[in-house]
C-alpha cells in the first residue's frame, strides 16, 4: 500500500512538472481597451496574445499641420470603415518625422468612441496576421492593424503573410479590418543597382522592369489608398514649433510678417529652434516637438 502511494505522489510530481512546459491558454483580450499590441510568447509555445495598452498616445489631428491633405484623404478613408462601407488599406511613406504614424494616432483617438480599435503589430510578428484575422473576425469594433515604420529584407517570413492579408489568400479579409502601414520606404524593400539590369526595352520603346523590382512593387500595390510625405520648409516648421509650444502652454506668437519680419518682431526662440533643427541635420514634425518639449521645460513655471 505504502508503494502504491509513493508511486502516486511521484506520477502527480511528473505531471505537475510535465504541465508547467505546456503552453498556457491565452488570456483573452480586455475588448474594452482601445489600443492593443500583439505580443509573442516564448517561441517554444509559438502563441501570441493581444496586449491591452493602458495609456495609447492621445494625438488630435487638429494638432498636426503642414499634412492638410494626407489628413483629409485619411480621415475620409477612416469615416467610411467605421460606417461599413467600403475602404482601402493605406500606406503612408515618405520623410521621416513627418507624422505619418502621428496621423495614424490620431485617427484612432478622433475615431475611437465610434468603435474604431488599433493592434500595432511588430514587422517580426507578421506572420501572425491569420491569428488575428480569426481573433477578431467576429467582433463588433472596427479595427486597424497598424504597421510602423515598415520595411523588409528579402525572404522575410512576414513579407509573405501581409502580402496575402492585403489580398492574396483564398479567404477574403474581414469587413471589420483595415491595415494601415507607415515606412520610409515606397516599395518596402530595398533597391539594388544591379536590378535594373533586369529592366527590358521592346521595339516600341516601352520600358519593362525586371522580375525582382516587379515582385518589390507587388507589395505596396496591395495598398488601395497611398499617402506621400515630404520634408518640411523652415516657416512650416517654425509654426509647428509653435504649435506644440501653445499646447506645453507658453506664449508662442509668431512673426505677423513671417521669418523675414524685422529682427525686433520675431519670437524670441525662433533662433534656438533653427539652431535645434540645424543639430539635427533637418526639419520636421519630430523635431519640431521634440524642441518644444526641450523649451517648454526649461522656461515653463515650476
Amino acid at each position: 500500500m505504502q508503494a502504491l502511494e509513493t508511486l502516486l505522489a511521484r506520477l502527480e510530481s511528473l505531471v505537475g512538472r510535465a504541465e508547467s512546459l505546456l503552453p498556457q491558454p491565452p488570456t483573452p483580450p480586455d475588448w474594452r481597451a482601445t489600443a492593443f499590441r500583439w505580443r509573442t510568447t516564448p517561441a517554444k509555445s509559438g502563441r501570441g496574445y493581444l496586449e491591452a495598452v493602458q495609456h495609447p498616445h492621445r494625438i488630435r489631428l487638429d494638432d498636426l499641420l503642414g499634412v492638410t491633405e494626407q489628413k483629409a484623404a485619411i480621415e475620409r478613408n477612416t469615416r467610411q470603415f467605421i460606417a461599413g462601407r467600403p475602404a482601402n488599406n493605406v500606406l503612408l511613406t515618405g520623410a521621416r518625422g513627418t507624422g505619418k504614424s502621428s496621423l495614424v494616432k490620431g485617427v484612432l483617438a478622433k475615431f475611437a468612441k465610434r468603435g474604431l480599435r488599433l493592434i500595432e503589430v511588430d514587422r517580426n510578428d507578421l506572420v501572425s496576421l491569420p491569428e488575428i484575422i480569426d481573433l477578431i473576425a467576429d467582433r463588433p469594433e472596427r479595427f486597424i492593424v497598424f504597421c510602423d515604420d515598415l520595411s523588409f529584407e528579402a525572404a522575410e517570413p512576414g513579407y509573405k503573410a501581409l502580402k496575402s492579408a492585403l489580398d492574396g489568400s483564398i479567404a477574403g479579409p474581414p469587413e471589420n479590418l483595415l491595415i494601415y502601414a507607415t515606412s520610409n520606404r515606397r516599395h518596402l524593400m530595398p533597391e539594388h543597382m544591379a536590378e535594373n539590369l533586369e529592366t527590358r526595352h521592346t521595339a516600341d520603346g516601352e520600358i519593362h522592369p525586371g522580375e525582382t523590382t516587379e515582385e518589390k512593387i507587388s507589395l505596396s500595390e496591395r495598398f488601395g489608398l497611398w499617402l506621400s510625405f515630404y520634408p518640411f520648409d523652415q516657416d512650416l516648421y517654425l509654426d509647428i514649433c509653435a504649435q506644440w509650444l501653445r499646447n506645453f502652454g507658453l506664449d508662442a506668437k509668431s512673426a505677423p510678417a513671417g521669418w523675414n519680419a524685422p529682427q525686433q518682431v520675431r519670437p524670441h526662440w525662433h533662433p534656438e529652434a533653427l539652431q535645434w533643427a540645424l543639430q539635427r541635420g533637418g526639419r520636421s514634425g519630430r523635431v519640431a516637438w521634440q524642441f518644444a518639449r526641450d523649451y517648454a521645460g526649461r522656461h515653463s513655471d515650476k
